[in-house]
């Protein structure tokens, strides 16, 4: 939560410019937004437009005194919840203040106005209404959170079934070679296995991705750095995801020096460039994409490029937020995780991975690094 004091509004209302003029000198602060109105439409004009702390009201105003304020104010859902201080120049002998409480008043001042008691009654009325503004904004954070943790848990539901009903189907259909009169085939067996694989490495990075994006809220997500080769890790990376690229008829390059050496975590690095390589197959619509590892002001940077549907401008920085996605994706499989933790690892790096698109002019993710000293 911000240390900035949040602002507040306080209505004055007197029908002489000059008490209002003093009693905003008194009362003016930082962090307070202080309203005046000569009359009680003009008072109940703001009311409409702002809300407000406290209002301080004159009792002898022509037209619409105080108390005929303070009623219509009371009668109204959007103002009947204002704190209303009155100020009046008569004497106590008047018995000002017991119709003033009758109307809603929670204090009276009497003219000739006391500064300290003025301040320290705004002070408490002021205190009062950030109290309300934070309690607000926690319980929207916390509902916020909730929703989260509901569309979280939906998701993590969502992309685990479609895996473990694959899974929970290959065993059913194994069971039934194995009962069956003929030996199982060596070979459809071995590709049962393989599929098997490919759906448990699906089902065991879901789970990584949970803990990591666990671990980036709590500052703890490990950074393990030694030297290592980012050309060679962008080869591997490319030649393991290349057999993907094939299925989905992706012609997928690679452009980098012999060697690229480094000082970082190789298995996060590689991590990242995973992430931004499956990312390209998924959103490039089966265009080519083209992996480049180079150097240039002093960093290291890998690029991946794709010429797919492209993300617009207002989603670049979203995307990088958990379980944020670009517009239009919903149909494509993923929790919105792997840009947050990527991001967290790069930072993590002292580097920084930035997009550069364009809708429909495909999109290039960037990798930063600074070069070792």
């Amino acid at each position: 939560m911000s240390s900035e004091p949040l602002a507040v509004n306080v209505l004055l209302v007197d029908d002489l410019q000059e008490n209002l003029l003093a009693l905003e000198a008194l009362i003016r602060q930082p962090g307070r937004r202080i309203f005046t109105a000569r009359s009680g439409d003009e008072a109940l004009s703001l009311m409409l437009e702002h809300s407000f702390a406290l209002a301080i009201l004159d009792v002898q105003m022509p037209s619409m005194n105080g108390f005929e304020l303070a009623e219509l104010m009371r009668g109204t859902e959007r103002t009947r919840t204002i704190p209303i201080v009155f100020v009046s120049a008569a004497g106590r002998e008047l018995n000002y203040a017991f119709q003033g409480y009758e109307s809603g008043a929670v204090d009276f001042l009497y003219k000739p106005l006391d500064p300290h008691a003025v301040r320290s009654k705004v002070n408490v009325f002021v205190d009062l209404a950030r109290q309300r503004q934070e309690l607000q904004a926690a319980q929207l954070e916390l509902q916020r959170a909730v929703n989260m943790r509901d569309d979280f848990m939906s998701l993590i539901a969502h992309e685990l079934r479609n895996p473990l009903n694959s899974v929970y189907l290959q065993a059913q259909l194994r069971r039934k070679m194995l009962a069956g009169a003929k030996p199982p085939d060596p070979q459809a067996m071995l590709k049962m296995v393989e599929r098997d694989e490919r759906q448990i490495r699906s089902m065991v990075r879901l789970l990584d991705d949970m803990l990591d994006v666990s671990r980036a809220r709590t500052g703890n997500l490990a950074i393990v750095p030694a030297p290592f080769d980012l050309a060679a890790s962008a080869r591997a990376v490319v030649e393991a995801i290349q057999a993907q690229a094939e299925g989905s008829g992706v012609a997928l390059t690679l452009s980098a020096p012999q060697a690229l050496p480094m000082v970082g975590d190789e298995f996060r690095i590689e991590q990242v460039i995973t992430n931004l390589l499956t990312n390209a197959l998924r959103y490039g619509q089966g265009k080519p994409v083209a992996v480049t590892v180079g150097t240039r002001d002093h960093e290291a940077f890998i690029s991946v490029r794709d010429q797919g549907m492209g993300i617009a401008q207002a989603d670049q920085e979203r995307i990088f937020e958990q379980f944020e996605r670009t517009e239009g994706v919903t149909q494509i499989a993923g929790l919105g995780l792997g840009l947050y933790i990527a991001r967290q690892i790069v930072q993590a790096h002292q580097g920084r991975l930035e997009v550069r698109s364009a809708p429909g002019d495909g999109a290039e993710f960037i990798l930063s690094l600074p070069l070792p000293t």
